[in-house]
């Protein structure tokens, strides 16, 4: 009997150590990250395309409850060729004005829950793309000379370098 449990005692041991050992994909000194909802839809590509099945409509057209900071604004790059592509084919390039984000395919305006300070923004986004409409929680932060967008369902954290 002893034989048999301690094989299987050993591997659900295993399994369990492996299934709590993986990263978290938000650094541990992220801000503004306490409260991230949990996520009720897919979420769109890190260039900012709609979810494949995007099926649940945003919660309506409300207009921005916040201007988004000055200190965000600008265009922002995943990688620099983001920044200098002249065929259209900046999947990575970020556009934050006052009232948008404006992504490869998709744009999202601040809606719900919105909060900000003079370096960040967080809550509630309403998308639009590809004849698709969806909300997420943003959460959207300037770190030194980067700009850091986390997002949730499943939680990913982009970091952006401004565009010269």
């Amino acid at each position: 009997m002893f034989r048999v449990a301690g094989p299987i005692l050993a591997c659900s041991l295993m399994a369990g150590i492996v299934a709590c050992s993986g990263r978290d994909p938000v650094a541990a000194e992220a801000n503004n990250t306490a409260g991230l909802p949990p996520g009720n839809v897919d979420s769109p590509s890190p260039d900012g395309a709609p979810p494949q099945n995007a099926t649940t409509p945003a919660g309506g057209t409300s207009a921005p409850s916040a201007a988004i900071p000055a200190a965000l604004q600008g265009r922002w790059g995943l990688t620099p060729g983001d920044c200098t592509s002249t065929i259209g084919d900046a999947k990575g390039l970020l556009i934050v004005n006052a009232t948008e984000l404006r992504f490869y395919e998709s744009r999202a305006v601040p809606a719900r829950d919105i909060q900000a300070d003079e370096d960040s923004i967080s809550g509630n986004f309403d998308f639009t793309g590809e004849g698709q409409t969806w909300s997420k929680f943003e959460s959207i932060k300037l770190q030194g000379r980067d700009l850091v967008r986390t997002e949730t369902n499943p939680t990913a954290s982009f970091t952006y370098a401004k565009c010269t």
